[in-house]
């Protein structure tokens, strides 16, 4: 988006485009606090560099697409690396690594570069780190600052605790000079927690774990940074001097640099893999890729390094980057676009949730043109209003987010964004309930309400009614045929018939589909009609213990307190939509209408018990003679533990008809094993893999 506001002129974009790779690498190399996403950044840099090279006639020494990093700021004392901390040329796709290969085997004097061994290795998203040992003990830490000079920041890295104060090992096996090289972190769990108290305290929440790393590292009170939960991985050696003969540090490969890095106790990825020849090396890449949200920390690419260290000194370098190496960049979770403005959906309950209208914006694979906004407060804190250019973050599967505007421009900034007084389906009032962050719609007939309501009650996790998706449900409303759900079990063929689209083939289906539903268990019942705190679990755990609707109804809050896993605030929640008099009048039409409302029995297992237990399955797909909720409850039932997302721990992934495709590609990069439906029933049953 940002290119595409820059001047068509060569010699005008060239110009524009080193002001703002100046001011962008200032603020992430300096301040620590960026303006753009990474990707944003690279887009420039890439630019201003093809630029640079198609029109030689503007070329300038010391253009800042060449620069390392930014000039060291005046917080901390100046450190001059003796030996350079140099950054990385990028490639973006498998065809980009190809060529930097025929690049390097030009390099070395090589016809390819197949039975070449390459080291490739997840590219930590942290804060780069030169720490030097003396004799075995630290002596100092600093920043790469602009490749030259860094910070001194030793007091801040001496409180982080996977950075050792002492070298293990007999005396005398390590260099009297050691300065390895390395990226301080901040882990996803230490990440979540720090925001987690940020919004308990109404204050305004770190950006990424990058961020709140650098944030961390730059204080001028070490006390402060100590408690931060900072991490440390080494990957390279910078200074080394006297080294002595059978030292581990006598080596001639990178594999063998990172054993001895290991074996005098400093912390190194695990994920490091050796491949041999550029083509699996590209397989590695994508297996990195795949599993990026089962590591413990955040990656933005994964770096391919030659492991033969004689053969990186004959490769040698540029005035920036070794010719030995490169960073493969992943696609980019976060992205800047314009925000086109800022609206308010209604959910069944009647929350009212602001979110953004935006420029469409590849970000994390997909295009996104909607992100969520939380609440009044989130949108006041982050302060992003419509016209404003903001970062959007999708990782992974989540829920596109707004982080916050893109500021630093020169012109004026639109007017703030108000939330809503009245709602905008029904225009009745919109209330902010005391001591609560969420917004109400109060009219219980609003339409927006009632759409969401009965929507999630035929949904596939609830009731399952198959045919009664979201439109035909607002044809219905529209129709005045359903207000609440359970008019849906006194709708006929005839009437659903007269829908538009519908036909008599199609009204027959849904009406056997809403007949055939009647059927479900008690907790799909308690899962669709949407009682707030109660998921499908809570909802199961209720349902096995009171196993009778009316049982349910008349149970007291302590009763239901006591239930494993549901507590006071559940029970609470359960018996207030139980009483609330509005919700009385459908909940006695149910049992007249011809539903089980009962729940099963199903043997429960304790903990060991069971042939899966201690083992996590993933099942997607649809499995014959099972629904998805089926399927999950067997495998618990068998004692083990269903879950939605493919890791590390995953004991088998049971894989049905149209199977979802990042599961399979997860599983396949972990090497996790496969098991198809037919061998689901004799999993259950073994608890082992099918032959």
């Amino acid at each position: 988006m940002i290119l595409d506001n820059l001047p068509k002129d060569p010699a005008q974009r060239i110009s524009t485009l080193r002001e703002l790779v100046a001011h962008h690498n200032e603020r992430y190399h300096a301040l620590d606090n960026p303006e753009i996403p990474d990707a944003d950044y690279d887009e420039l840099a890439t630019e201003l560099r093809r630029l640079e090279t198609a029109h030689p006639e503007f070329a300038l020494e010391g253009s800042p697409a060449q620069q390392v990093g930014a000039s060291a700021s005046e917080l901390f004392s100046p450190v001059r690396h003796t030996v350079p901390m140099m950054s990385l040329d990028n490639a973006f796709d498998d065809d980009e690594i190809r060529s930097w290969a025929q690049r390097l085997a030009r390099a070395i004097d090589r016809q390819s570069t197949d039975d070449l061994v390459f080291s490739v290795e997840p590219k930590v998203d942290g804060v780069a780190m030169a720490i030097t040992y003396r004799n075995g003990l630290f002596a100092q830490a600093a920043t790469r600052g602009d490749g030259v000079v860094g910070e001194d920041v030793s007091a801040n890295v001496e409180t982080i605790a996977s950075v050792p104060r002492e070298l293990t090992g007999p005396k005398g096996s390590f260099p009297d000079v050691l300065e390895v090289r390395g990226e301080v972190y901040l882990p996803f769990k230490a990440f979540e927690e720090m925001n987690t108290r940020q919004r308990k305290e109404n204050a305004k929440e770190f950006a990424n774990p990058r961020n709140a790393a650098a944030g961390s590292l730059r204080q001028k009170d070490p006390t402060v940074t100590a408690k931060r939960p900072l991490a440390f991985l080494a990957y390279q050696l910078g200074q080394v001097e006297g080294i002595p003969a059978k030292s581990p540090f006598v080596t001639l490969s990178h594999a063998g640099m990172l054993s001895a890095l290991s074996g005098v106790g400093l912390p190194v990825s695990h994920d490091v893999v050796s491949c041999v020849g550029i083509e699996q090396v590209i397989l590695r890449c994508h297996e990195l890729e795949a599993a990026r949200h089962d590591l413990d920390h955040e990656i933005d690419g994964v770096v391919i390094k030659l492991d033969d260290l004689d053969l990186r000194d004959r490769a040698g370098s540029t005035s920036r980057a070794p010719r030995w190496a490169v960073a493969r960049k992943l696609a980019p979770e976060e992205r800047s676009t314009l925000l086109r403005d800022i609206e308010v959906s209604i959910g069944r309950t009647g929350r009212a949730t602001p979110y953004a209208v935006l420029e469409p914006v590849v970000v994390g694979g997909s295009t996104v043109e909607f992100a969520t906004l939380h609440n009044e407060d989130q949108v006041l804190l982050k302060d992003v209003r419509p016209g404003d250019t903001v970062v959007v973050h999708k990782a992974g599967d989540v829920i596109p987010e707004v982080v916050g505007p893109v500021l630093g421009g020169k012109g004026k900034r639109p007017p703030a964004w108000k939330f809503p007084k009245d709602c905008p389906a029904c225009e009745g009032p919109l209330v902010r309930l005391e001591e609560e962050s969420d917004t109400y719609c109060v009219n219980l007939d609003c339409p927006a309400q009632q759409l969401q309501r009965v929507s999630h009650y035929a949904s596939r996790s609830a009731m399952d009614i198959e045919g009664l998706g979201e439109k035909v449900v607002q044809r219905l409303i529209d129709a005045k045929f359903v207000v609440d759900v359970a008019d849906i079990y006194e709708l006929d063929v005839t009437a659903l018939a007269g829908l538009e689209g519908m036909g008599e083939l199609s009204a027959k289906n849904l009406a056997d589909a809403i007949e055939h539903s009647k059927q479900q268990p008690l907790s799909r019942l308690l899962v669709g009609l949407g009682i707030r705190h109660l998921g499908p679990t809570g909802a199961r755990d209720v349902a096995r213990a009171t196993r009778d609707f009316e049982r349910l109804r008349s149970s007291s809050i302590e009763t239901l307190a006591e239930i494993n896993g549901i507590g006071h605030v559940i029970a609470e929640s359960i018996v207030r939509f139980m009483n609330n008099p509005a919700n009385m009048v459908v909940l006695d039409r149910l049992p007249k209408l011809g539903l089980t409302l009962v729940e099963p029995e199903s043997p429960t297992l304790s903990d060991g018990d069971g042939p899966l237990s201690g083992k996590t399955v993933v099942v997607t797909g649809a499995v014959p003679g099972f629904t998805r909720d089926e399927a999950e409850e067997a495998v618990e039932s068998a004692g083990g533990k269903a879950t939605g997302s493919v890791s590390k721990k995953t004991f088998c992934v049971v894989v049905g008809d149209a199977p979802g495709a990042s599961k399979i590609t997860k599983a396949e990069a972990l090497n996790i094993p496969m098991v198809d439906a037919s061998g689901f029933e004799a999993l259950l049953e073994t608890g082992e893999l099918p032959e």
